[in-house]
């Protein structure tokens, strides 16, 4: 699959976007399960394109403040690790400094965007604080401390206002206002349980969880809001194929269908969560039933000879225009894909942790 991105997609440099960055985290593990140059190269090049000589980034704008732009920074510390460049290192530093004065909930949990106001969404835990995170423990030493801190109230703020008391599934996003048509009234949240949303948490928790130090004092309740989570997703887990739906909780139901970067999200936090010891061998069976699900039925080969990921909702999200009301007839209408980069990257990172845990 790797090698298919590099074939099919040999630049990814038409925008500063989030996706790009899933590819480029998969493409890294790879890297380092393989020790191929060429991978290495292929994230350096397309990043090189962004980044110039003084760390400025190119099709980037801080003043969005839009939490998916920091996704791509996790390259961009990939980079920094590997070579010591300090163009790398000013380039982070943009991005940590959005971060410093990007708008935040009364709680202080990070916006989603500007454009959403007063709102967290899961998928925004994944965008921002993996990087804010191992940016702490490369870059910002000195700020550590108050950054770790930071990273672990994002994603306790998060799971406490977006959990569902009674299937342990998370909303999408939850409006502090409750000023958004899509929001209840009484707790904020919106309606439904998208699986890619849960898929975007569940990678966020298990790779902050590479740098948030042993003895934070945040780090068993991060544990066991992960381990609540995998488990609750794994109760939704569709006996039949072994993979999840796009609206998590509606297995079979009209117009619902398996969704493969939801199901290579948790794939991928499965595995890793298992070969990291933050779950026992008991969840390795329904790792196994998952991926074998995945490639039975969303992968297919080419007449190149080059794979397809087919099944992969493009896209998903709250509010906006044209409104969109996070109701189930609206997760279900949004198109399906081949080979969108968010559900490619999410199979390389759950293919990478696999291949690291049988081994």
């Amino acid at each position: 699959m790797a090698d298919s991105v590099l074939a099919k997609f040999p630049e990814l440099t038409d925008k500063w976007q989030y996706d790009y960055g899933v590819v480029f985290k998969g493409l890294e593990y790879i890297y380092e399960n393989t020790s191929d140059e060429k991978y290495f190269e292929y994230i350096k090049k397309n990043i090189d394109y962004f980044v110039d000589e003084n760390g400025n980034i190119k099709k980037y704008s801080k003043d969005e403040y839009n939490i998916d732009h920091i996704n791509n920074g996790k390259a961009i510390l990939f980079l920094y690790r590997k070579t010591g460049e300090e163009k790398y290192k000013k380039a982070a530093q943009i991005l940590r400094d959005q971060l410093k004065t990007h708008p935040r909930t009364v709680e202080g949990g990070f916006w989603h965007k500007k454009i959403y106001p007063h709102q967290m969404w899961l998928d925004g835990i994944y965008m921002g604080s993996p990087f804010y995170a191992e940016y702490a423990t490369l870059i910002g030493q000195d700020e550590a401390e108050e950054i770790f801190d930071d990273v672990a109230k994002q994603v306790i703020l998060c799971a406490k206002h977006t959990k569902d008391p009674i299937t342990g599934l998370h909303f999408h996003g939850w409006d502090e206002r409750r000023e958004q048509r899509w929001a209840n009234k009484i707790t904020g949240c919106s309606p439904n349980f998208w699986g890619r949303a849960m898929g975007w948490f569940a990678m966020a928790i298990v790779d902050v969880l590479d740098f948030l130090p042993q003895d934070h004092q945040s780090r068993e309740t991060i544990l066991a809001i992960f381990k609540q989570l995998i488990d609750a997703i794994i109760k939704y887990q569709d006996p039949e194929t072994g993979v999840w739906y796009q609206v998590v909780n509606f297995i079979g139901r009209n117009g619902n269908y398996p969704e493969a970067s939801a199901s290579c999200m948790f794939a991928y936090a499965l595995a890793k969560g298992i070969e990291k010891g933050y779950l026992d061998s008991s969840y390795v069976k329904a790792l196994e039933r998952a991926y074998e699900g995945i490639i039975y039925r969303f992968v297919e080969e080419d007449e190149n000879g080059l794979l397809n990921l087919n099944g992969v909702c493009m896209v998903a999200g709250l509010g906006g225009n044209p409104y969109r009301d996070g109701s189930y007839e609206y997760y279900i209408s949004e198109p399906i894909k081949t080979n969108d980069l968010k559900g490619v990257g999410a199979f390389l990172k759950a293919s990478a942790w696999i291949e690291r845990l049988f081994k």
